[in-house]
């Protein structure tokens, strides 16, 4: 769905009016205004646009809903309110999800008219103050009566991917190249670029960027605009997706430094985005034998490995979410929507799991991710090996946030700072096909071997913790070697 100027939506309507009847996805109103009835609809029509297959669904005012004569209405939602609050806060704030929707208003021979203009369900049911709503006939109904209807909507959720659905449609060849950045599409693809439009359409084609119609015209699916959108403002659908990038003064959110939104496509904007972040981060001293030199405080790697990471396991279904970088003087936090498919404590070892497996094999193409999943491995590693707090994964109220933490003396760590490092850098030497010991702790903390008391403490708070098993019991304690609880 994007931004309609009225000649379109006037087309749409006198189109619309054609049919002989209405249909399970489009409804006429004259002036019926009640806020509950718009939102019931709205959860109606988004469902029953899934069930057949529109990408859209509409509901128009001033239109007689049984001759389709333009009539007129007195319905303005630009001014209407429920209670002391604008209607279209109010019915987003009781949809859930919160699909995209935009109503218009626009003239058609001197009488006003209204057309709400409503994204489809989208994986869910949409449901309006907790109840879920669909089209049978010219009837709405409550999808929970009717259980057929039910199955045959989650069965339709089953068929369209995110990628596969469409961002924008009805283009021309010139309307899709002005849109997308193609030239980046074949640099990032080590492509030559073709002097001819046509093989120029044809790869986007192929790799699924666009889909042609039967009119000769083109969509734009969602993996080519959110890969290569020159600005994603340009697809309402997916503008509120741009990854936004704050960075505060201190340890809180009290005082904001820089905020920055991105609106390229999250291939073509990728480099720009690490380089940008790279430049604002802080910096430690370092004096070596010699010189004294300032170094970023975060291994780039890490950065560009847990952002890769945040891009192809969000969960777009969120509307109105995107993902979250930001940077406090003590740490950074890297934050996108939807839940891990995954427990965050096995990152490490486990293969990858993404809701947007297409976006993730192209991510791989263009080497912007890993094909193995090994990403978290590299962060564990070059934590361990500028010696940093190890990083953090959490699962938190449908999101997922990692974590990356500013040097800090051991000294300076909290328990559980401790316990998370030994349980990942045990973790990290079992993938390798190695064990933890004492010894390999007290490398990873920087620990002299005269202390190797202070590892023994940190391996015994993590067993305590049942993070971390002792392998073989019969072993004396100097020798033993030490696995993952999961792999005991």
């Amino acid at each position: 769905m994007i931004t309609r100027d009225s000649e379109y939506i006037k087309s749409l309507v006198l189109e619309f009016i054609k049919y002989s009847n209405e249909t399970e996805w489009i409804e006429f109103k004259e002036d019926n205004k009640d806020p509950h009835l718009i939102g019931e609809y709205i959860s109606a029509l988004s469902n029953s646009a899934t069930l057949n297959n529109k990408p859209n669904a509409y509901i128009i005012w001033g239109v007689n809903d049984k001759t389709h004569e333009i009539i007129g209405t007195t319905f303005k939602p630009s001014t209407a309110k429920k209670g002391n609050e604008n209607l279209d806060n109010w019915i987003l704030r009781l949809l859930e999800p919160k699909i995209d929707y935009k109503f218009y208003e626009i003239s058609i021979d001197n009488k006003n008219i209204v057309l709400l203009e409503i994204a489809s369900a989208d994986k869910h049911p949409v449901s309006f103050e907790g109840k879920e709503y669909i089209r049978l006939g010219e009837n709405k109904k409550k999808l929970r009566e009717l259980p057929e209807k039910e199955k045959e909507l989650w069965r339709a959720f089953d068929k369209t991917p995110f990628e596969k659905q469409i961002a924008t449609n009805n283009l021309n060849d010139i309307e899709i190249l002005d849109l997308l950045d193609y030239p980046k599409y074949f640099e990032l693809l080590k492509l030559p670029l073709p002097d001819s439009k046509k093989y120029i359409i044809d790869f986007l084609a192929k790799d699924e960027m666009i889909i042609k119609l039967d009119n000769g015209k083109y969509d734009i699916t969602n993996l080519g605009a959110i890969l290569f959108a020159k600005d994603l403002n340009n697809f309402t659908n997916l503008k509120r997706k741009v990854i936004r990038v704050i960075q505060y003064k201190g340890n809180s959110k009290v005082n904001t430094k820089n905020e920055i939104e991105g609106k390229r496509g999250f291939a073509v904007g990728f480099e720009g985005l690490i380089n940008y972040i790279n430049n604002i981060l802080p910096t430690n001293e370092v004096i070596d034998k010699v010189f004294r030199q300032e170094i970023k405080m975060y291994p780039e790697i890490c950065i560009r490995e847990l952002v890769a990471n945040a891009i192809i396991h969000q969960d777009f279904l969120q509307s109105g979410n995107s993902i979250m970088i930001e940077i406090y003087d003590n740490r950074i936090e890297i934050t996108n929507p939807g839940e891990p498919l995954i427990n965050t404590d096995r990152f490490l070892d486990n293969p990858p799991k993404s809701r947007n497996e297409r976006l993730a094999s192209f991510m791989r193409r263009i080497n912007i991710c890993e094909e193995r999943g090994s990403g978290i491995d590299k962060v564990v590693h070059w934590t361990e090996f500028y010696q940093l707090p190890a990083p953090a994964f959490e699962a938190i109220n449908g999101y997922t946030r990692a974590i990356l933490f500013a040097h800090k003396e051991l000294k300076d760590m909290y328990k559980e700072d401790k316990i998370r490092a030994c349980y990942l850098h045990c973790c990290l030497k079992y993938i390798q096909n190695e064990y933890m010991t004492n010894t390999t702790l007290r490398d990873r903390f920087g620990i002299d071997a005269k202390n190797s008391s202070m590892a023994s403490k940190i391996i015994n708070f993590t067993i305590e913790d049942n993070k971390i098993a002792i392998h073989d019991e019969t072993v004396g304690s100097k020798a033993r070697m030490y696995v993952p609880i999961w792999a005991k």
